[in-house]
């Protein structure tokens, strides 16, 4: 099984945190100090080998990406199943919320909106296998190690799956520009997949058939749209507001 590439501190602590299997860490021959001494104590914990290295080595591994002086060679990110992620939900006796990424194809959005699935409480991020940015370590790193705690399942055909859900009683809300109803004029406090379009040409015209609602963010400067990460971000803690809300009544 091939290795991957986890860079910087903050996702090779949260690849440690998380038990995620790491064979060894790689750090810059001389470095000292800040967050290395929290990582260092982790892989001892975890009987994890330390070599230091010259920054060339960390330079091939990681290229073009800003490693801070670290590297860890850890065992690929498996995928979960979509059978799994609910199950999940329900032996927590929570209500399902899901983010289906439709053909995202930058990293640096796949890596942001993972990050904030997973500090929104999402149960598992959608990821098509076809056209889609693979779980690669800039999507780790900007994650944040998130890609460690949120299940991702990586699916076929995208309306299928949809499909599949709305019979399951899951109710599919786009994020939209044109969309008929304004985000926070919308109840989202249900069984819920909120799906988030490739960046430029948003959802697919199938896509977006098949969803329930489409939403959109007000916009009132000069630029008409967010990039998807960011609109992403918003819509997802306007569901944790919601439930919240909801739940304190």
């Amino acid at each position: 099984m091939t290795e991957e590439i986890v860079a910087g501190r903050n996702a090779v602590f949260e690849a440690l945190s998380s038990r995620r299997p790491v064979n060894k860490i790689l750090i810059k021959a001389g470095l000292q100090g800040g967050s290395l001494g929290k990582i260092i104590v982790a892989a001892q914990s975890a009987a994890v080998p330390v070599e230091y290295v010259q920054p060339e080595k960390l330079d091939r591994l990681a290229p073009g990406i800003r490693h801070q002086g670290i590297v860890a060679l850890a065992s690929p990110i498996a995928f979960s199943s979509l059978e799994t992620v609910l199950e999940r939900a329900a032996s927590r006796n929570e209500m399902p919320f899901l983010l289906l990424l439709d053909e995202l194809q930058d990293p640096q959005n796949v890596g942001a909106l993972i990050r904030s699935a997973d500090a929104a409480g999402v149960h598992g991020v959608l990821l098509p296998r076809r056209r889609s940015c693979p779980l690669n370590m800039v999507v780790a790193k900007i994650s944040a190690g998130a890609v460690n705690y949120v299940p991702v399942v990586q699916i076929g055909n995208i309306v299928q799956t949809l499909r599949s859900l709305k019979e399951q009683g899951f109710w599919v809300v786009g994020a939209d520009m044109e969309g008929d109803s304004l985000y926070f004029e919308t109840d989202l406090d249900r069984p819920l997949v909120l799906v988030v379009g490739a960046e430029g040409k948003g959802m697919g015209h199938l896509v977006k058939e098949n969803c329930d609602m489409l939403v959109r963010i007000p916009m009132q400067g000069g630029v008409n749209s967010l990039n998807a990460s960011a609109a992403g971000a918003i819509l997802l803690y306007e569901v944790v507001r919601q439930r919240m809300q909801k739940a304190a009544k």
